[in-house]
Order: C-alpha cells, then sequence, then structure tokens
C-alpha cells in the first residue's frame, strides 16, 4: 500500500491563492501565514494530476457533456463503497459549485421575503447567499447543542420554506446522526418545508464517526429535497469548478435544470474537473483514508497544546479539517486578539462572528495543512494571547477583521 506525504509544505504563493496571495483583502496586511479558506495547503493526489496531464497532452478542450454514464457512475458508487447509500443515477444534475445550486434552489423552492431555516453559527457563504437572494435567514444557535423543540416552535410560527442543512456542520463540525436526521426529516414533512444538504464536508471525518447522508432519507419525504456537495473540499480541487446535486423528483430536477441550461446558459461542464472528480471517487479512497488520519493527528496534537499553553480545553469535532476554537476563558476581547496577531504574529485566523450568532468568541483555525504550519500557527496564536495577557489586554486596536 502506498503511504501519502502530507508533510512536504507546498509554495502556493503565485498562484492566485485565494487563501495566500489574497490574504491582505480580508485582513488588511499582506504576507500573512492563513488558516482561514476552507482549502487545503496539500497538493491534490498524484492521480489528479496525472489524468489532468494526460488530458493536457492530448490538447482537447471543447464543450463536454456531464450527463455521461462515467460521471453519474463515479457518484453512484462512491456514496454506495463510502456511505452505504444507493442513489439513483438520474438525480444527479451538474453544477458548477455547492453555492451556486444552493442560490437556485433558494430561488426555486421559496419566494423573496420567505424565510429560510439555518443552525448556526453557519458557513459565511451560507448568510449572504440567503440574504443577497432577498430571503430571510433564520439562524438557530447551536453553539451548546440543538433544542429540538424550540425548532419545533420555529417552524410553527415563522412558516420557514426552506431548511438549509449543513451536513456535517460548519464551522462545528458535527456529524449529524441518524437520529437528529430524522428528527429533521419528520419536521419538513409535517410543516412542509423543503430541506436542501450541503454534505460537501461528508468525506473528511474523525475515525470511527459514522455519517448521514440525507440522500438516504430520500424515500421518507415528502417534501422538496437536495443534498448539494463535490469532491472539491475532501480532494482539494475547488479550483477545477465541478459540483453536482442529488435531486430526487424528477419536476424538482427539470426545473433545475432549465434554470441551469436556459436562464443562466451552463451547460458544458468543465472536462479537466470533471476528469479529477472520476479520478478522486474511483481511484483515491485510500488517498482520503490517509487524509482524514493526518488530519485527525493535526487535532489531536492542537487539543494537546492549548491545553498547555493556553489552558484551554479543547473537544475534537466528528468532522471536517476545520478547528472550532472558544476564547472565552482567555479574557481577552477578541479586537484585541485580532489585532496582535495579524500586525505583531503576522497570523490570519478567522473571527468566528461573520459566522453568525454563535460566533462570538470563537475563531476558526484550518487544519487542511503540514504539521509543521499547524505548529507555527499555535504559536503565534499562544505569543499574542501571552503578550496581551501581560500587557493586561491593553490596546487601541479597532474592531475591524
Amino acid at each position: 500500500m502506498t503511504t501519502y506525504d502530507f508533510d512536504t509544505v507546498v509554495d502556493r504563493y503565485g498562484t492566485y491563492s485565494t487563501q495566500w496571495d489574497y490574504v491582505q483583502d480580508r485582513f488588511g496586511e499582506a504576507g500573512l501565514l492563513p488558516f482561514t479558506i476552507s482549502d487545503m495547503d496539500f497538493k491534490a493526489p498524484q492521480g489528479v494530476s496525472d489524468v489532468l496531464t494526460t488530458a493536457a497532452k492530448r490538447g482537447i478542450f471543447g464543450y463536454t457533456r456531464w450527463n455521461n454514464p462515467d460521471f453519474k457512475s463515479a457518484i453512484t458508487n462512491w456514496f454506495a463503497s463510502r456511505y452505504n447509500v444507493a442513489v439513483n443515477p438520474d438525480a444527479i444534475v451538474y453544477s458548477p459549485s455547492v453555492i451556486f445550486s444552493l442560490a437556485k434552489l433558494v430561488e426555486q423552492w421559496s419566494r423573496p421575503g420567505a424565510a429560510v431555516f439555518t443552525f448556526s453559527p453557519c458557513y459565511d457563504a451560507f448568510i449572504n447567499t440567503v440574504t443577497s437572494n432577498e430571503r430571510l435567514l433564520i439562524q438557530e444557535n447551536i453553539d451548546h447543542g440543538v433544542d429540538w423543540k424550540h425548532v419545533e416552535q420555529v417552524f410553527a410560527t415563522e412558516h420557514p420554506s426552506i431548511f438549509l442543512l449543513c451536513n456535517p456542520h460548519n464551522p462545528l463540525g458535527i456529524a449529524w446522526s441518524d437520529a437528529d436526521m430524522r428528527r429533521v426529516v419528520a419536521l419538513c414533512n409535517a410543516y412542509h418545508v423543503a430541506i436542501i444538504s450541503d454534505e460537501i464536508h461528508m468525506d473528511v471525518v474523525r475515525a470511527g464517526t459514522k455519517v448521514n447522508s440525507l440522500a438516504a432519507y430520500f424515500s421518507e419525504l415528502s417534501v422538496p429535497v437536495a443534498v448539494i456537495t463535490s469532491a472539491s473540499k475532501a480532494f482539494n480541487i475547488p479550483a477545477l469548478g465541478v459540483s453536482y446535486a442529488l435531486i430526487p423528483n424528477v419536476l424538482d430536477r427539470e426545473e433545475f435544470l432549465k434554470t441551469l441550461k436556459q436562464k443562466n446558459a451552463l451547460s458544458s461542464v468543465p472536462y479537466l474537473g470533471m476528469l479529477a472528480t472520476i479520478e478522486c471517487y474511483q481511484h483515491q479512497g485510500e488517498w482520503l483514508n490517509q487524509l482524514s488520519a493526518y488530519i485527525d493527528a493535526n487535532f489531536s496534537f492542537m487539543k494537546q497544546y492549548l491545553h498547555n499553553e493556553l489552558n484551554l480545553e479543547y473537544q475534537i469535532p466528528d468532522a471536517t479539517y476545520l478547528a472550532w476554537i472558544d476564547i472565552t476563558p482567555l479574557g481577552i476581547p477578541m479586537h484585541q486578539l485580532q489585532q496582535t496577531m495579524v500586525t505583531k504574529e503576522k497570523v490570519a485566523i478567522m473571527d468566528g462572528r461573520i459566522y453568525g450568532n454563535g460566533g462570538l468568541n470563537y475563531l476558526r483555525y484550518n487544519l487542511g495543512a503540514p504539521r509543521t504550519k499547524i505548529e507555527d500557527g499555535l504559536e503565534r496564536l499562544a505569543r499574542a494571547v501571552h503578550s496581551l495577557q501581560v500587557n493586561g489586554g491593553e490596546s487601541n486596536a479597532q474592531d475591524s477583521f
């Protein structure tokens, strides 16, 4: 069995990287060590590079059809082998990105002014996409767990058109249990609320964790439903521009495709992205297994470091490569910590407030990177904290991050 290398540091500068080359756009300074955007600092599997190199040498990059048996069977086989879920290949539709799918399904299943329900803190693109489409986003804070009775009260009083589920949850890293999923199904059926399940983080989970795709419950649902996902997070190929949705109802699916093709003129899939997706799903399962084990070890390292250096008791999440760190026990205002990290320690770690309700006093820290980078970032964080504690937290910093 091949042992894959996740320790080698790859220089990402000069690749137009959002996380590295353009960190100044969000943090006001260039040259920061970033733990921000949720892509990884690992190379994609070598098999992906090989497939793309072969295609590049062939030199054919014409219009390409996504509705073909190789693309669809790669997806159905992945769900069957990885999650024991049978997916009808007819349910599969291409989309250029998960958030594009989200935007179009929000338009399809709700009217302007309608309510969309989600758990928060949540991925900030959820907030921007829903509100920019003139819908009301209802955020249910789950930092301390889900109050299912309160969720039902919200459904009964606010009448949301859509339940937007992040499965597993970003940024909390919750892998929803079968019992949780059945609660979601029952509530949405009872109150006739459509469900969109963003499952892009489902492939990166802690050892022994079971995940439950909403696709396993399609037959139990009597409301509009879709799973939106991609190989891009797990295999670090978001720049290749391929995602897909699972939409079991034929009329819902035809309407989505009409929007894709007729309204938005998107009928051709990026050829290289489709090849990469097929390669990942068909041949790179073991690479993903080793990646997940490496990230598990990164979480264990961080947990011990935070305990030893900052006296923080951190709980490792079920899934994702994103840590959600509560800095409340440090007694340091977030704006002061951000200012010190950026201006003195030259490190960029996301302020949890951008993720909506429940994000106050949290940092979202990307662990999808070689251990040396993780250690470097934690040391910079610790130095920032210690310097503020020594100085009594005094700072003239403005809350601008």
